[in-house]
C-alpha cells in the first residue's frame, strides 16, 4: 500500500500538527469544553468503567455506523439530541463507513482520502469545507450533549474486505500513520476508539494492522482515550487480542440472533478471563431486523427481542450494552439505497419502543451498589428435572447480586414460577419488588426472611412478557429500583 513520508513528518513530527490541522483558536474551544467531560476509565477492580474521579459511567451505546457518512448536519443534530434524551451515553460510528464509505461522498459531496490512501486525508485549508469538518461538528455536537463517540477509524471491509464493497487499502505502515492522525486531531475530545469493524482476524496481516492502527491511536491522543476491538458475529475481541496492553475492555458481537444461545454465553466466559478485563456487547440483535436476515422468509425483531440481550448480557457479566436498529445503522431514507429490507426511515426509527426502554436498565443498575455487581445464576433455584433452569433458549433466566450481599436481580423472560435461594442476602430480612423494563416502574412485592428459599410469580402469568425481580436487603433502605440516579422520567 501506498505511503506518504512528507505528509507523515508534516502531520506526526510537529509539536502544532493538530493546531495547525483545526485552528489554534478552535483547539482551545476543544480544550476548555470537554474539560467538562472527565475521562472515562477502567475501574480498580477492572471489570467496570467509570468518570476519572471513581463516578460510574454505563455504557449505553447506540449502532450509528452511517452517521458520519450520510447524515447533515441538522440531521445528525436531530439523531444526537434524541438519543441523549433517551439516556444513551455513547454513539457508535465510522470514520471511513461501511455503505462505500472511501468512493461515495458524504451529504456534502466529500470523502476522506486523497485516492484512498489512509495517509492522506482530504483536509483542505479553512472551516467546513471537508469530511473531516463534517466529523468535527458531529462529534462537537455529540460533546455537547454530554454523549461520547465510540469512534471506528474504519470499517472492517478495508483491511478484510471478506464480504463488502472494500478496497482493502491498510498495511501495518499506513494503518499506523493513520491511527496517529486521528489520534492527534481527536485527542482532547470525548472519544472511545473501537477499532475492527465486523471482521474476523484471520491472518498475520490482519493482526498487525490492528495492533498498528491501535499504536498509532496511542501515540496520537497520549493515551488518553480507552480502546477496544469490534469483531464479526458470534466472536469476541478476547479471542484475538486479550493480552494486548492496549485493549481496555473487551467486546463482542453476539449478532442477530434472539435466544440464549451459547453466543451469550460467551460472556461470561469473556468475564472469566484472566487478566481481568471489562466484556460488553457491542452488537447484538437490532430492533426490526430481519429474523436470520431473511425478511420474506421469517419476519422482523421487536422491542422485546433487544430487551432480552440488553439483560442477558448484563446480568452475565456485561458492564455495558449497546442497542441497534436496523434502520438507523445504515441511516436509512429515500435518498440512499436500503440494505436488506428496512421497514422504516431512520427518522421513524427514533421512536421505536425497544430504543427508549434501554435506559430503564441503565436506571436500574444505577440505583443500586454498582462496581460489587456480579454475575451469579446460582441465585435461581435449579428445577427438579435434569437441574434445569426455570426457562431457556427465548426464555433463558439469568441472575445478578451485589457481591456483598446487599441485593440481587432475577430477569424472568416469561410468566413462570421460580424460586430465588434467600440465604445470601444480608440483613436478615429481604424486600423484593417487581421491575417493568418496558416502562421503568416498579411494584413492591412485600418483605420476606432472608433464608431458605422463596417462590415468585411475575405479574404477567404464563404470558412471554418479561419482568425483572430486585431483592435488597431491607435494612439498606434502597431507593424504589426504578428511581435511577441520573434519569428523569420521560413519557413513553
Amino acid at each position: 500500500m501506498r505511503s506518504n513520508p512528507q505528509f507523515a513528518d508534516q502531520v506526526f513530527g510537529k509539536a502544532n500538527a493538530l493546531a495547525l490541522m483545526l485552528g489554534v483558536a478552535w483547539l482551545g474551544y476543544f480544550e476548555s469544553a470537554v474539560a467538562e467531560m472527565p475521562r472515562i476509565v477502567v475501574s480498580e477492580n477492572k471489570r467496570f468503567l467509570e468518570k476519572e474521579g471513581g463516578e460510574p459511567f454505563f455504557y449505553l451505546g447506540d449502532t450509528a455506523w452511517e452517521l458520519f457518512h450520510r447524515l447533515s448536519r441538522e440531521e445528525a443534530t436531530q439523531y444526537l439530541e434524541d438519543r441523549a434524551k433517551k439516556g444513551f451515553t455513547v454513539i457508535q460510528a465510522v470514520a471511513l463507513a461501511e455503505e462505500d464509505g472511501l468512493n461515495t461522498p458524504n451529504f456534502y459531496g466529500h470523502k476522506p482520502l486523497l485516492g484512498n490512501d489512509p495517509t492522506t486525508p482530504d483536509v483542505k485549508d479553512g472551516p467546513e469545507n471537508d469530511y473531516w469538518d463534517h466529523v468535527d461538528f458531529i462529534v462537537e455536537k455529540a460533546e455537547q450533549l454530554g454523549l461520547h463517540i465510540g469512534l471506528l477509524p474504519t470499517w472492517g471491509d478495508k483491511w478484510n474486505k471478506k464480504w463488502g464493497v472494500g478496497p482493502e487499502i491498510f498495511s501495518a505502515e499506513n494503518a499506523a500513520l493513520y491511527g496517529e492522525w486521528l489520534g492527534k486531531r481527536y485527542a482532547n475530545r470525548p472519544i472511545i476508539w473501537i477499532l475492527g469493524g465486523d471482521r474476523q482476524v484471520e491472518s498475520d496481516l490482519h493482526r498487525a494492522i490492528i495492533i498498528a492502527m491501535a499504536k498509532g491511536l496511542r501515540k496520537g491522543d497520549g493515551g488518553r482515550h480507552l480502546i477496544t476491538f469490534h469483531p464479526s458475529g458470534g466472536c469476541g475481541s478476547a479471542q484475538y487480542f486479550h493480552d494486548e496492553e492496549w485493549l481496555d475492555f473487551n467486546m463482542r458481537q453476539h449478532g442477530h440472533m434472539v435466544d440464549f444461545n451459547p453466543r451469550y454465553e460467551e460472556t461470561r466466559r469473556d468475564y472469566d478471563r484472566q487478566p481481568v478485563k471489562p466484556v460488553m456487547d457491542a452488537e447484538p440483535v437490532y430492533e426490526d431486523h430481519p429474523w436470520s436476515f431473511d425478511a420474506p422468509g421469517h419476519g422482523y425483531t421487536c422491542a422485546s427481542d433487544v430487551r432480552r440481550p440488553l439483560y442477558w448480557d448484563l446480568f452475565t457479566g456485561a458492564f455495558g450494552h449497546t442497542y441497534g436498529h436496523h434502520s438507523i445503522w445504515q441511516m436509512h431514507s429515500e435518498r440512499v439505497p436500503a440494505n436488506n429490507f428496512p421497514l422504516v426511515t431512520w427518522v421513524e426509527a427514533l421512536d421505536r419502543a425497544g430504543s427508549g426502554q434501554m435506559r430503564h436498565a441503565r436506571a436500574l443498575l444505577e440505583s443500586r451498589p454498582y462496581f460489587t455487581r456480579i454475575p451469579d445464576d446460582s441465585l435461581i433455584v435449579k428445577g427438579k428435572i435434569e437441574s434445569a433452569m426455570p426457562g431457556a433458549g427465548l426464555y433463558r433466566f439469568v441472575a445478578t447480586r451485589d457481591s456483598e450481599g446487599s441485593f440481587g436481580m432475577v430477569y424472568a423472560p416469561v410468566g413462570r414460577k421460580f424460586s430465588v435461594k434467600m440465604d445470601g442476602f444480608t440483613g436478615g430480612k429481604v424486600r423484593a419488588w417487581w421491575f417493568n423494563p418496558r416502562d421503568g416502574r416498579e411494584t413492591l412485592i412485600g418483605e420476606f426472611p432472608a433464608t431458605g428459599e422463596q417462590e415468585f410469580q411475575s405479574p404477567d402469568k404464563d404470558e412471554a412478557i418479561d419482568w425483572v425481580l430486585v431483592i435488597d436487603d431491607a435494612t439498606k433502605n434502597f431507593p424504589p429500583p426504578g428511581s435511577g440516579k441520573l434519569l428523569p422520567k420521560i413519557e413513553e
